[in-house]
């Protein structure tokens, strides 16, 4: 509906019929004619790596241009020295926007040995003031689910977790308002080898890892084939440009938990994609470079 509405608008700003075209029907079919189509040059897309993988395999018979938005794993760092109360109120907004459904939601919650029970305690509290229901009211925070497959999947991790000796803080259940609504929830004591270390989740689940040195969250954070976003919370201005350094991702948010600009080149690296959208970086996506060598 999102696409539609836009194009509504598009027609309304007085863009031309035929300019910005939205097309409904099977995805499969639809992709199908774009990647085997001759007239089609280049070809944007924001999904799942599975399907990103398929889409420039068949790209690649043409050598189609692509830019790719896929899967995530972002992780979120909180380190001794950071604010906690900025951090806990940054991990609301990675984490628990749109019910964790975005690509850039942090996904792993690395805190640091020295602060790990009081982040855990303020980021209980402030997400026990979360609350879940219709996403038109205005006090509302956590909206359901987009369907069944994807409680399953958070029930699945929450599951695995608890299985390999984690524990649950808060939440862990389905909503009592049924449906698609789930509680928000909070995991401590979560083990490395947890489905949801190495799993985007694309829920309202936080599972907090503990780690002792900068070496060691640097490793866990990179041990994935996913690169989009990462977090992470410090004060110290050397660890600050030493970590950005380090971590192996398109985008890194730093004493922030929000990313998304319209200046700025939105993309990943590894699994996560090809391409930037945004900025002049976004433009050059859809731009070809001619050389022209004139002789006198």
């Amino acid at each position: 509906f999102s696409a539609l509405a836009l194009a509504e608008l598009a027609r309304r700003a007085g863009i031309p019929a035929g300019v910005f075209n939205v097309v409904t029907g099977s995805a499969g079919d639809i992709g199908g004619e774009l990647t085997s189509n001759p007239l089609v040059r280049k070809l944007s897309f924001t999904g799942s790596t599975e399907i990103g993988r398929q889409l420039m395999e068949q790209c690649a018979k043409d050598i189609k241009k692509v830019s790719l938005e896929l899967g995530g794993n972002a992780p979120f760092i909180v380190f001794d020295d950071a604010d906690l109360d900025k951090a806990v109120e940054g991990a609301l907004a990675s984490k628990f926007r749109n019910a964790g459904q975005t690509c850039v939601c942090a996904n792993r919650l690395y805190v640091q040995d020295g602060v790990y029970d009081r982040f855990a305690e303020k980021l209980n509290q402030a997400v026990n003031k979360l609350a879940v229901g219709d996403g038109l009211q205005a006090d509302v925070a956590i909206g359901p689910l987009i369907d069944e497959k994807a409680v399953a999947k958070v029930q699945e991790h929450i599951a695995d977790a608890l299985e390999k000796g984690a524990r649950v803080i808060t939440g862990g259940e389905a909503h009592k308002l049924g449906g698609n609504f789930f509680q928000p929830t909070i995991l401590a004591d979560v083990p490395d080898n947890a489905k949801v270390a190495k799993e985007e989740t694309f829920g309202p689940l936080a599972p907090l890892f503990r780690f002792s040195d900068e070496a060691d969250v640097i490793r866990q954070a990179n041990d994935t084939e996913f690169g989009l976003a990462a977090y992470f919370y410090a004060r110290d201005l050397s660890r600050v440009f030493r970590v950005g350094e380090a971590l192996e991702y398109g985008i890194v948010g730093i004493n922030t938990g929000i990313i998304s600009n319209e200046v700025a080149p939105f993309g990943g690296i590894k699994a996560s994609g090809l391409g930037r959208e945004g900025s002049k970086y976004g433009i050059e996506d859809y731009l070809e470079i001619k050389y022209m060598c004139i002789g006198l």
